[in-house]
């Protein structure tokens, strides 16, 4: 909705109001990119750099990367009241126009706890883990570590899912997703420039364990995406939990 990104991460640290003079800083950090290295912009609703709604840009230095795998990540978050306001329809199709413009190779949209920069890595792990333990279908989003190493690799299966080139065409293209996901609820949507959105479910699922089986075409998306998943390698901490959690719907 209009004036629904008010906030912008100044050069200092500080958050300031998105006026005519904010917009010309974040038109320099993704046009002009006068870093050498990595540019990164940061919009949101609330003048503490949080809200429903969220917007995340971090892109990395391609040509001669810092990092292995750098590529360019971005988010847009929504609160979960627009998608009960506006029902699953109105929102695919929304998140459908922001990525016909996107040149992605992997891209998703599902439940997810939100927060500015995947800072939800500071918050209480207990609570942290017994949610997304119970909760398969909720996203741990943190672009801007992503970004840097991601590289041709996919992130799991969601409720929506975006593959374009060359990933797709690594895993055999449209048709190989057509014979892996023989279910009546699964869409296959061509789009321009040889890219697929691959709709699970009319809803996106938070998946509840206590009360639920993993929905077949969620895990047989999930196993058919396995080899092309990303995986840090670490052994212990935040990387190797993270490693673990994103293949939770296909061990």
């Amino acid at each position: 909705p209009p004036q629904s990104l008010n906030w912008y991460g100044a050069d200092d640290g500080d958050v300031l109001e998105l006026d005519e003079d904010g917009w010309e800083v974040i038109r320099k950090r993704m046009v002009d990119r006068p870093s050498r290295l990595a540019w990164h912009v940061g919009l949101s609703d609330l003048d503490g750099g949080t809200g429903g709604y969220q917007f995340e840009y971090h892109s990395n230095r391609i040509a001669f990367p810092v990092c292995a795998g750098s590529n360019t990540a971005m988010s847009f978050t929504f609160p979960t009241e627009f998608l009960l306001d506006h029902g699953p329809h109105r929102m695919r199709a929304l998140v459908l126009d922001l990525a016909r413009d996107l040149p992605f190779h992997f891209g998703y949209a599902s439940f997810a706890l939100a927060s500015r920069e995947g800072s939800w890595t500071a918050g209480d792990w207990k609570v942290l883990e017994k949610y997304s333990a119970r909760y398969l279908g909720l996203d741990l989003p943190a672009v801007a570590s992503t970004g840097k190493l991601i590289g041709l690799h996919a992130l799991g299966a969601h409720w929506l899912t975006f593959l374009g080139p060359p990933l797709l065409d690594r895993m055999g293209g449209t048709e190989a997703l057509r014979q892996a996901l023989p279910f009546p609820e699964v869409s296959l949507l061509p789009m321009e420039q040889e890219r697929l959105l691959v709709t699970l479910s009319e809803w996106p699922e938070a998946i509840d364990i206590e009360t639920e089986p993993i929905p077949p075409q969620y895990r047989a998306l999930a196993c058919f995406l396995k080899p092309f998943m990303y995986e840090s390698g670490a052994d212990a901490g935040i990387g190797n939990y993270l490693d673990r959690w994103r293949r939770r719907l296909c061990p």
